[in-house]
């Protein structure tokens, strides 16, 4: 029997975290690796894959040719921009297929993994201390000490940035999914085959924040990268994750702005 609409609506809006790995109806599912909306085929992957990794160059090579200020927006735009334009070239209108409509429950989401992603984080920083020696990210003291003019345009920034980097992250998995579906794998193993697979990419990408410390960069990052992911596995929505990364990113470079305010206040 057809699934009406009000029927698929409904059994969207309950989703649970068992569903990262349980929709197999078309519509729920992830897009891209079959024709709902639209197949991506191999040469079209790599199109899109090269986008996505010039939009990274473009925003790690560029701040070093623009002026500080207001330009310093454009790598970020174009971070953005780059990836989408070959995504719109690879599936023509299904690359709509990225982005839904957020429902009451995604902010649910985004508030609990969120704190989830916290305590990861936590526990990570923890075991890294211990264990290795670390690189601080910049990013914190260089908010810190920013005008109020700074401040407000590297908070958008960083915004768009991170927007950025749930498409540098999820493009690249739904691709590595499409390419191991198409090989036999199983759907859950491909799934969370990709997953890991995006998480250590998306590691690796943060050596130069980390001064090429490889220990730190995969032992910190891959893990939190994992829980960020988790949300677009539960929701098919970009959004959603984009809400926790810019939720948890945000309080991160806010907080030594805090402390720096409260300490000089004090």
């Amino acid at each position: 029997m057809p699934i009406t609409d009000n029927q698929g609506a409904r059994q969207a809006t309950e989703a649970s975290p068992r569903d990262f790995f349980r929709f197999e109806r078309r519509g729920d599912d992830f897009p891209y690796y079959h024709e709902d909306p639209v197949a991506i085929d191999g040469p079209r992957w790599w199109i899109v894959m090269a986008a996505v990794a010039a939009g990274f160059f473009v925003l790690i090579l560029a701040p070093g040719i623009l002026p500080q200020g207001p330009a310093m927006l454009i790598p970020a735009m174009l971070f953005v921009a780059i990836p989408l334009a070959a995504l719109v070239y690879a599936a023509g209108s299904g690359w709509k297929a990225l982005f839904r409509r957020m429902r009451r429950i995604d902010w649910l989401w985004i508030v609990l993994f969120f704190v989830l992603n916290w305590i990861v984080t936590i526990a990570v920083g923890l075991l890294i201390v211990k264990f290795f020696s670390h690189e601080v990210n910049p990013a914190g003291a260089t908010v810190a000490a920013a005008t109020g003019l700074e401040k407000i345009l590297f908070f958008l920034r960083t915004g768009v940035q991170l927007f950025g980097e749930e498409l540098f992250t999820i493009l690249p998995f739904l691709a590595i999914l499409c390419w191991l579906t198409q090989r036999g794998m199983g759907r859950k193993p491909a799934v969370a085959l990709a997953a890991l697979a995006a998480a250590v990419i998306f590691a690796l990408a943060h050596l130069p924040t980390y001064h090429w410390h490889l220990p730190q960069a995969l032992i910190g990052l891959v893990p939190v990268r994992i829980v960020l992911l988790l949300p677009y596995l539960l929701t098919k929505n970009i959004w959603v994750s984009t809400g926790v990364h810019v939720l948890n990113d945000w309080a991160i470079f806010g907080l030594p702005m805090l402390v720096g305010g409260a300490v000089a206040s004090g």
